[in-house]
């Protein structure tokens, strides 16, 4: 991947009002060491569970077929030709966005979704846009062509597509006879990157998400998405965990955390011993408990945090496996802090030490270090595959 900037992915989405499940799908696969990140918003026709299903269904083909450098008119063929024709409104059953961004040049393809925008910095970049007829179009009444085009980013530049429950919002209300529309939406943008120019992706896809929702007077007439990818400098934390196997290596260790550029986080009291010695820094204990379940943490001069190892970050999987960053109800205790820290950080380093620490070691559920590289093995697959981060293990 070009370093000149790290490619942040998000989303946030809402519900049509009764329904437990959203009509809309986003997905995302980012391809390690490739340099490659594909992302898809697909919109299916309606609301609840039928339009979730015709979602689901177009957002897995576009990414499918996108991942394997299909071109764009093959992709919109297949895809249209799958899709079956809504006898009434003369609609596909769904429609989509799908934005492919390979190794420092962009390709976005649309069908029906409202106009993808690409903002550098606080302005709207004019895209020249390219109008594909698909051969396996019909007279049925839906669209016949897909519009394609592709740019070079730059850093600070941002990408925004949206289900059409955005630009529809408040639709037949006082204010928004005719919904929120796009040149509304449009300088909603400009004006929201304008005051906060550094507003992560997640943060600007759930404000636009919250306003339409409250156009709607807090009542969605319609599934609302917006994703949202940002072109920016990476931001970088490490995590150490566990002593490293040969205590020759100790100083290297401490060392190697000590200088790291970003936020630090000891998990592990021999792992804090280590940094102590050999730093020559202070641990300040805390007995105040802001987790009753998790041991409470420490003070080092020069580290984030400092907490107790295994069962801290067992609990950090548990709680980004089990939830969205939208649903997660963060506090202040030690995997809460841990976690915060996660979501803000986009390259992870996780340093594991190899040695076993005799104090977890029992018998009866294995030896140790399985335990540990276990949790860090778990810890690695849902930062990079639910939360698109890039993570970096280094066993030592």
């Amino acid at each position: 991947m070009d370093k000149k900037y790290y490619v942040e992915v998000a989303s946030n989405q809402r519900n049509h009002i009764g329904e437990y499940i959203c009509g809309d799908m986003f997905l995302s696969k980012r391809f390690k060491g490739e340099g490659r990140l594909i992302s898809v918003l697909a919109d299916g026709m309606g609301h609840g569970v039928k339009a979730n299903v015709l979602a689901t269904l177009t957002a897995t083909m576009s990414l499918s077929f996108a991942e394997e450098h299909k071109d764009p008119q093959t992709i919109g063929d297949i895809i249209i030709k799958t899709l079956p024709v809504c006898s009434e409104r003369k609609m596909s059953y769904a429609t989509f966005t799908i934005v492919d961004v390979d190794n420092g040049e962009v390709t976005i393809l649309e069908y029906d979704n409202p106009p993808c925008l690409v903002f550098r910095g606080a302005n709207l970049l004019e895209l020249e846009w390219q109008k594909l007829r698909l051969e396996n179009a019909d007279d049925l009444g839906r669209s016949q062509e897909i519009s394609v085009c592709k740019f070079i980013p730059e850093k600070e530049d941002r990408i925004i597509f949206i289900s059409d429950g955005v630009t529809q919002s408040g639709m037949g209300s006082q204010d928004f006879m005719l919904g929120w529309t796009h040149e509304r939406y449009i300088d909603f943008l400009r004006d929201t990157i304008f005051h906060d120019r550094h507003i992560s992706a997640f943060k600007l896809a759930q404000r636009v998400v919250n306003k339409a929702y409250a156009n709607d007077n807090f009542r969605a007439k319609d599934d609302t998405s917006c994703g949202v990818i940002y072109f920016r400098d990476p931001r970088r934390m490490i995590i150490a965990t566990g002593p490293p196997f040969d205590k020759e290596s100790d100083r290297e260790y401490a060392h190697k955390i000590m200088s790291f550029g970003g936020p630090k986080v000891i998990c592990g009291a021999t792992t804090t011993d280590i940094i102590s010695r050999e730093m020559g820094i202070k641990v300040e204990d805390n007995f105040e408990a802001t987790d009753p379940t998790l041991p409470p943490m420490s003070k080092m001069e020069g580290i984030d945090l400092v907490t107790e190892g295994i069962l801290t970050l067992n609990k950090v999987v548990t709680i980004l496996s089990n939830h969205t960053e939208s649903t997660m109800n963060l506090r202040n205790g030690p995997a809460d802090e841990i976690i915060k820290l996660l979501l803000n950080s986009d390259e992870i380093v996780i340093m594991v030490g190899t040695q076993i620490n005799n104090a977890h070691h029992d018998p009866t559920i294995g030896i140790e270090i399985e335990i540990r590289r276990t949790t860090i093995r778990r810890l690695e697959e849902v930062l990079e595959k639910k939360f698109m981060k890039e993570v970096i293990v280094e066993y030592i």
